[in-house]
């Protein structure tokens, strides 16, 4: 099976694993004609969707009594974002991923680009980025760990990033104050700020739902911002204001397959 086919190689190791009730490394990288490295990532992946449960060696089902604690699939909408994102990514671009979930809804797609060098200040973004079968080149701001964002911040942080120079940022939000910007809930911005002023191009990327929502605090403004992406469920009114500020607006389309 080709090295690029990592979907269906993992689809067809839950079904043996759904068949044989546990599966090997060993078996696994014989039977798949492919590294055991490359397998452990494989089941790495899919323990983090809450599809399987490591164990030395190779792995088991999910217990039925955690199956109402797994992590629950990204939405259609979250994933449609996510591929819009991608789409924008040139090879050999140097990229901040900022931490929450509709960015992190990218790192799936990240393999495919090739010579990437992804900067993030999120343990949960570099450990999927870790997971790829062709990871980027990741780098981590470090910092000050914040329980509320789960993400590291402050100065440390702040002067890394400030070492570097960026391509693109992707950055997500609480709301979208069609007068102000994009707003959220925590009120450590300086990061956010730092890494809109070394990236050459801004991306934000929200569900339509958070599009009108008015929450305190600023994080960052229009003038700060190149694109904007969300999905297809945003109103035309909102539509037209994103685009008298000079937004470029991608309102991205589910796919007919979700």
């Amino acid at each position: 099976m080709s090295k690029r086919n990592t979907p269906q190689r993992r689809h067809n190791i839950l079904a043996l694993l759904a068949e044989q009730g546990e599966v090997s490394v060993d078996n696994l990288a014989k039977r798949f004609e492919t590294s055991e490295v490359t397998i452990r990532k494989d089941l790495a992946a899919l323990e983090t969707n809450g599809l399987l449960l490591r164990r030395y060696g190779g792995a088991v089902p999910v217990p039925q009594e955690l199956l109402s604690e797994t992590v629950q699939p990204v939405s259609r909408y979250k994933q449609a974002i996510a591929r819009a994102a991608v789409e924008r990514i040139r090879e050999h671009a140097r990229i901040i991923i900022d931490s929450g979930s509709t960015t992190a809804a990218m790192i799936p797609e990240l393999g495919r680009q090739p010579g990437l060098v992804v900067m993030t200040n999120s343990l949960n973004v570099a450990r999927a980025i870790s997971d790829l079968e062709h990871e980027p080149v990741l780098l981590m701001t470090g910092g000050t760990w914040d329980p509320h964002s789960e993400s590291f911040q402050g100065q440390v942080a702040e002067q890394v990033l400030r070492s570097y120079d960026f391509d693109q940022l992707f950055i997500g939000a609480d709301g979208i104050d069609l007068e102000r910007g994009t707003t959220t809930f925590n009120e450590l911005l300086g990061l956010s700020r730092v890494m809109a002023d070394v990236a050459r191009e801004v991306i934000v990327m929200v569900e339509s739902d958070k599009v009108g929502r008015k929450i305190p605090n600023l994080e960052l403004p229009w003038s700060s911002i190149n694109t904007l992406i969300t999905d297809d469920r945003l109103p035309p009114a909102a539509r037209e204001a994103f685009k008298a500020r000079g937004i470029n607006l991608i309102c991205a389309a589910i796919s007919q397959e979700q």
